[in-house]
């Protein structure tokens, strides 16, 4: 059936003839939205599979904190159509229960996406045995630092020492400071402005 899709409103009609899409959108002629139900990701992804999208080109998720849910979006590529499509779901935001079970029979090459993130959001991925393993972050510590709630000035302040910096800098290889430089030709930038007005 899509063998003789030329164009990405096909595809969307391909997908609603088998899923109950909650939308879909056209983003540009290479590339399609679909929002479908936590339910239904596997099955679609198999579909899209079996239909000559072989390639997870990417696994990322968005906060939105607002409504207490994350969006996971996973992309995949189909190299005869040079079509992407973004599938996207949502899930509770809460930390024990942001979770959705692994594509890794699907995409074995998520294993690595999923750790990424669940590294920088929290969400937890059943099945895929490392997803908890670091991969970026090493010795990390804190909330996943994608959450909106996540407060880097905070952890910053935590982690690392206070430093005061003075208001004026040594040079102490003995050449003209930069700044210094600078400076003087503010001032006579300065001494030039008249406002406007006659003196």
């Amino acid at each position: 059936m899509m063998n003789s899709m030329n164009n990405v409103e096909e595809i969307i009609a391909a997908v609603e003839a088998n899923f109950d899409l909650l939308s879909s959108d056209v983003i540009d002629k290479y590339q399609v939205g679909l929002d479908v139900n936590k339910n239904e990701i596997h099955r679609l992804l198999i579909f899209l599979k079996t239909n000559g999208w072989i390639q997870l080109s990417y696994l990322t998720a968005v906060d939105w904190i607002e409504e207490n849910e994350f969006e996971l979006v996973y992309i995949v590529f189909n190299w005869d159509k040079a079509v992407h499509i973004q599938i996207r779901t949502r899930i509770e935001r809460d930390v024990e229960k942001a979770s959705i079970e692994t594509i890794m029979p699907i995409y074995p090459g998520c294993k690595y996406y999923e750790r990424e993130v669940h590294e920088f959001f929290g969400i937890k991925f059943p099945g895929n045995p490392d997803y908890h393993k670091q991969l970026i972050l090493e010795q990390f510590d804190d909330l996943p630092p994608l959450r909106k709630d996540f407060d880097p000035l905070a952890y910053a302040e935590r982690k690392f020492p206070k430093r005061d910096y003075p208001d004026k800098f040594t040079n102490l290889e003995g050449k003209e400071s930069e700044q210094a430089k600078r400076d003087v030709t503010h001032e006579r930038v300065s001494k030039l402005r008249t406002g406007g007005t006659k003196k």
